[in-house]
């Protein structure tokens, strides 16, 4: 009985990796990567645009 509990462990892990691996992965417009992604690019070209009008010290 023992053998099987220790069987179980590396079992469940693998089941929880593949849930979480599926969950981490997911794909959706709902507050995913691709909404972030888009805000940061956005946000940087600001800074960008901000610099190239700032003044140069010379």
């Amino acid at each position: 009985m023992a053998v099987l509990v220790w069987l179980l462990i590396p079992v469940a892990g693998g089941v929880v990796a593949g849930i979480w691996s599926a969950w981490a992965t997911r794909r959706g417009n709902s507050g995913g990567r691709n909404v972030r992604d888009s805000v940061g690019v956005r946000g940087y070209e600001a800074f960008r645009a901000a610099m190239e009008r700032a003044p140069a010290d010379g």
